[in-house]
């Protein structure tokens, strides 16, 4: 039976939860992704933000402004503004039916990857969607 762990991308992009909004947006844009977990200085996981989250939270209305202006607004604030606390989480062996069904349930777009409390990995429903095609 297959498992979170043999779905999860391990190389997890993160930010800290005083980083402000431009690095969260430059890391999203660079290596087109759409949730980042937050930890802080010591690794401990604090949170998510998803790229609604910063479309919702930190632009809202400013998507007419210009783009200095959104970047502006972006460095005014810091990403534990905007970040959900408590993300939903599932260790490396709980089982692609469990996790999928979480996703569902939940209306998630993602699981983080918990291991003895680290951070280990994410699973995405686009890696569910990846994994699907690949065997059509």
């Amino acid at each position: 039976m297959l498992s979170v762990r043999d779905l999860m991308t391990e190389d997890v992009a993160t930010v800290r939860s005083d980083d402000d909004l431009s690095v969260l947006y430059d890391l999203m844009d660079s290596r087109r992704i759409r949730h980042v977990p937050v930890i802080d200085e010591s690794g401990e996981l604090l949170g998510i933000v998803s790229q609604r989250d910063l479309l919702k939270g930190a632009l809202g209305d400013a998507g007419g402004l210009p783009m200095s202006a959104q970047r502006d607004l972006l460095r005014s604030a810091t990403v534990d503004a905007i970040m959900v606390t408590e993300p939903m989480t599932v260790e490396p062996d709980t089982s692609l039916r469990e996790a999928g069904e979480l996703l569902l349930e939940h209306k998630l777009g993602c699981l983080l990857v918990l291991e003895g409390g680290e951070l280990v990995g994410i699973i995405t429903e686009s890696d569910f969607v990846r994994y699907t095609v690949e065997q059509l």
